[in-house]
């Protein structure tokens, strides 16, 4: 596992924080100090709780359990993305659907029925509909795909949930609490950390910034699934 130094989580800007007028009081611990009216993020503490967070990861696919990823700002969405499928997690990155954790057996629902509508799609059984039918089919399929085309491989609720820019997901946040599901949150100087159980303070929307929290994940997780093979 290998953590990133100060010096590259500094040239990721993972230090710069919200205006001043923007932050949140639960914040106060990780933040250094502040310039030019933005509050600076005490990158020791990062460097640590990101160790953390990644150790926690790292026993969590020991045990073959499941990481949900979520995140759905235009930043982080199509990374995140790629993150989930190259570690091979389930993912949210278009919206949140309400009910997602709280009312999951919803949720399986749905995603039985795109994963048999692709598959008919796939094998042709589709074919022996009219063209108009046919059209309805790919319209429900694009629909579902949006959906829950992320949690195909999510057959019970997750067992810990990656979250990145807690304000933009709240909701998320509430379902996780009230399922007693631990949550992995990226934290700018903005949020409530409260109801996270490994906070890593940090800037949430440099693209730098997410290349290399995601970049360091992806390998923890690489590397743990090659030992254990």
């Amino acid at each position: 596992m290998t953590i990133p130094s100060l010096e590259t989580m500094l040239k990721a800007g993972m230090h710069f924080g919200h205006q001043t007028s923007r932050w949140h009081p639960k914040m106060k611990p990780y933040i250094h100090t502040k310039k030019n009216g933005i509050y600076i993020i005490d990158l020791v503490k990062t460097q640590k709780l990101l160790g953390e967070a990644l150790e926690f990861i790292n026993k969590i696919v020991l045990e073959n359990k499941t990481i949900l990823f979520v995140g759905t700002k235009s930043q982080v969405k199509n990374k995140l993305k790629e993150l989930a499928i190259d570690i091979e997690m389930p993912y949210v990155h278009e919206k949140w659907l309400g009910g997602t954790l709280t009312n999951f057996s919803v949720i399986k629902k749905l995603i039985k029925k795109y994963k048999d509508l692709t598959e008919q799609k796939k094998t042709g059984k589709l074919a022996r509909y009219t063209k108009k039918e046919q059209l309805n089919f790919d319209r429900e399929i694009k629909k579902l795909e949006f959906k829950v085309g992320g949690l195909i491989n999510l057959q019970k609720l997750p067992d810990v949930i990656f979250i990145w820019d807690l304000k933009k997901e709240v909701t998320a946040i509430k379902e996780a609490k009230l399922k007693n599901i631990p949550v992995i949150g990226v934290c700018d100087t903005n949020v409530n950390p409260d109801n996270v159980k490994y906070v890593i303070p940090s800037n949430d929307d440099a693209i730098k910034t997410i290349e290399l929290v995601f970049d360091t994940i992806k390998k923890t997780v690489l590397k743990v699934k090659k030992d254990k093979k």
